[in-house]
């Protein structure tokens, strides 16, 4: 298992927060607290990266 590190931005958007990275353009997440964003985000790169994988994609660089 390779261990990836991205960036991870967490915006306030009034009444939850939004997070994506730089790095995985698509790949973004929300949650109703700056916490359960960033929870949910380490969760879509997961699938970010894992659906690259299966389509034979290479993983970009951090």
């Amino acid at each position: 298992m390779t261990l990836h590190r991205f960036l991870i931005i967490i915006e306030d958007a009034g009444s939850n927060f939004s997070a994506y990275s730089p790095d995985l353009p698509g790949c973004a997440a929300t949650g109703g607290t700056r916490a359960d964003a960033e929870v949910n985000m380490y969760g879509a790169i997961q699938m970010h990266i894992e659906g690259l994988r299966e389509d034979g994609l290479p993983v970009p660089a951090a």
